[in-house]
């Protein structure tokens, strides 16, 4: 079943967005709760006019929304949890943690925008993120998820030499 938002939903989409969902969600949830109007030819028409309307507003949060990615593309973030057995990591890192990570570094992005593949992390190493800031633009955010332990230098085994 073909839907408009009209709020943001996390998720799914963001407000204006034409989105497919199975016509329980939408009839049950999205329409009842006001974040959705069914995709109708007269409201795909109204649609197009408010986004002719908005069209100046677009423009302001496209450039927001492009100057986020800019600071981004600046931005490394490392995120050290505790280490188990293996790579892997206790409890998982999911978009919360990552949009911390980022207010941290300078960059605010809210954790709805950002989607991360499996929605959890649970391994150490390189992950993508894919960061939704407008309906035109998205950003593949590259980060690292590494071990908190302190590394431990090499220990040099000391060799003792016996005199006779």
């Amino acid at each position: 079943m073909e839907i408009i938002l009209k709020k943001d939903v996390e998720n799914l989409g963001l407000e204006f967005d034409t989105v497919n969902v199975k016509p329980g969600y939408a009839r049950n949830f999205l329409i009842p709760q006001g974040f959705a109007l069914l995709a109708t030819p007269k409201n795909k028409a109204a649609l197009e006019a408010t986004l002719e309307a908005r069209k100046e507003e677009e423009a302001k949060l496209i450039a927001a929304a492009t100057a986020v990615v800019e600071q981004l593309k600046k931005t490394t973030v490392t995120i050290a949890a505790k280490l188990g057995t293996g790579n892997k990591i206790f409890g998982s890192i999911n978009n919360a943690n990552l949009s911390e990570e980022l207010a941290k570094a300078g960059v605010a992005v809210d954790r709805k925008y950002i989607k991360i593949p499996g929605n959890n992390i649970k391994t150490i190493g390189k992950f993508t993120a894919l960061i939704r800031l407008h309906r035109n633009v998205e950003y593949n955010f590259d980060f690292d998820v590494v071990s908190d332990a302190p590394v431990e230098a090499p220990k040099k085994e000391e060799v003792k030499s016996e005199e006779a």
